[in-house]
C-alpha cells in the first residue's frame, strides 16, 4: 500500500516514513499542504497521514479539499488534543484522529484499521479462498502452510487480494507499490508475478494480455 504522509517537522517525518518503509509499505512525505492537494487529486493512494499544523495551509483545509475530490482515508496527525479540535477534523471527513506525540506501534495498527474500514473489512485477516493474509504480522498462509515473501511479493500479492476477481493494470500496481523516489525496472511487476505463481500456483493469478492481471477468487 502506498501511503501520503503531509508532516512539516524533518525529524518526525523521516521517522515515520523510516517506519512506513520497514512495515512495507511504499512513502511518499511532503512538508506542505499546497504540494499534499495536488497529490492526493492526481495521484494514487491507499491513505493520507495529515498533520495539521502545516506551514502554508491548515490541514484541515487539506482535509476539506481531498475530501472534495474523493474518499481517500485519511489518518490525522496532530499535537491539538483539545476536544473541539478532535470533533471538527471528524466532523471534516477524517477516518481516524492520533495526538503526538503518539506509539508508533499504535499509528501503525490505526493506519491498518482506517484502510480495512475503507474496505469494508472488519478483520486483520484477508482471506481469499485458501489464501490468508494477516497484515498485522505480514504473514501469508496459503492452504494451512505459511508462505515466506519478500517485501514487493507481499505487498504486490496483498494488492492483488484487496482487489480479488477485478483487473489490475500495470500502472495501478506499480503506482501502489512504488514511491516517488523509487526505481522501478520496466519488468518489476512482471518478475514478482513470476516468483508468486512458483510459490502458489499458476492458476492463481491470471495475465489479461495487455491490460494487467487479476488474483482468481476461485482459485485461491
Amino acid at each position: 500500500m502506498r501511503v501520503l504522509l503531509v508532516e512539516d517537522d524533518p525529524l518526525l517525518g523521516d521517522g515515520i516514513r523510516t517506519a512506513l518503509l520497514r512495515e512495507g509499505y511504499a512513502v511518499d512525505w511532503l512538508e506542505n499542504g499546497r504540494e499534499a492537494v495536488a497529490a492526493a487529486r492526481y495521484d494514487d493512494f491507499s491513505v493520507m497521514v495529515l498533520d495539521l499544523g502545516l506551514p502554508d495551509m491548515d490541514g484541515m483545509k487539506v482535509l476539506e479539499s481531498v475530501r472534495g475530490h474523493g474518499a481517500l482515508p485519511v489518518l490525522i496527525l496532530t499535537a491539538r488534543d483539545d476536544i473541539e479540535s478532535r470533533i471538527a477534523g471528524l466532523d471534516g471527513g477524517a477516518d481516524d484522529y492520533v495526538l503526538k506525540p503518539f506509539d508508533l506501534h499504535e499509528l501503525l495498527a490505526r493506519l491498518r484499521v482506517v484502510t480495512r474500514r475503507a474496505e469494508g473489512r472488519a478483520s486483520q485477516y484477508l482471506d481469499v479462498g485458501s489464501l490468508r493474509i494477516d497484515e498485522a504480522r505480514h504473514r501469508v498462509i496459503w492452504q494451512g502452510e505459511e508462505v515466506a515473501l519478500t517485501r514487493r511479493e507481499y505487498a504486490l500479492l496483498l494488492e492483488l487480494a484487496r482487489h480479488a476477481d477485478r483487473v489490475m493494470t500495470r500502472p495501478r500496481l506499480e503506482s501502489l507499490l512504488y514511491g516517488w523516489e523509487d526505481e522501478v525496472a520496466s519488468n518489476a511487476v512482471e518478475v514478482h508475478i513470476h516468483h508468486l505463481r512458483k510459490k502458489f500456483h499458476k492458476g492463481l493469478i491470471t495475465t489479461i494480455r495487455g491490460i494487467g492481471y487479476r488474483l482468481n477468487a476461485g482459485d485461491a
